[in-house]
């Protein structure tokens, strides 16, 4: 397959069929996880922080993962409602770099995507205190043990505190290499009427 590069894409006015090609390619292409992005946002004291999490959807109105509310990035989250997501698909030497405000999404959606995961994640979304200080990892494989036990040949329900989030993209960036460090810079910025596109020096 020819790489695309935002060359290609001149003529389009929004950046999703960019993203959505870029990212099919991605998944044929590289070799781990193509839907990892790192995840930035800032703690109280305006500190940034940033950790990989899954994209596990993704559509006009924004870019969803999930998490555990009461971990450092949730209680984040819930602090700023911003955050920034970086996709970097190293084999095929591109980036997506995009920011905005973060919504939760709807308790349904959540459900439904907790109940699709594996049974033993359930558990270990029970009986993991994400982000806070862990003794021994024998303490962590009996809470797993506990809640396996608690919850038997049961169904597996989402903790209270188990949800997911969206980003709602206001800037979306693609960056492609090319030869001399003089990369392709794409960005698009949300607006009123719709989308504004400009490139940027590399």
């Amino acid at each position: 397959m020819e790489a695309l590069t935002p060359g290609d894409f001149s003529d389009t006015g929004e950046p999703f069929a960019l993203f959505r090609a870029w990212l099919e390619e991605a998944r044929e292409r590289e070799p781990n996880d193509p839907e990892a992005m790192a995840l930035a946002t800032v703690d109280e004291t305006g500190m940034p922080d940033a950790r990989m999490v899954l994209l596990k959807e993704w559509t006009e109105s924004g870019f969803v993962f999930y998490t555990n509310a009461e971990s450092a990035k949730g209680r984040q989250l819930a602090a700023t409602m911003k955050a920034a997501a970086l996709f970097h698909w190293k084999s095929l030497r591109r980036q997506v770099r995009l920011r905005g405000p973060v919504e939760p999404i709807a308790d349904a959606e959540s459900d439904a995507y907790f109940a699709s995961r594996p049974r033993d994640s359930r558990i270990g979304a029970w009986a993991s205190r994400q982000s806070r200080p862990l003794e021994s990892r024998f303490a962590l494989e009996k809470a797993v043990a506990v809640e396996a036990a608690r919850f038997g040949f049961g169904d597996v329900p989402r903790p209270p505190y188990w949800r997911g989030f969206r980003i709602v993209p206001q800037a979306i960036e693609f960056w492609a290499d090319r030869p001399f460090r003089l990369h392709d810079r794409l960005r698009f910025t949300r607006a009123e009427a719709g989308w504004t596109k400009d490139r940027l020096y590399p």
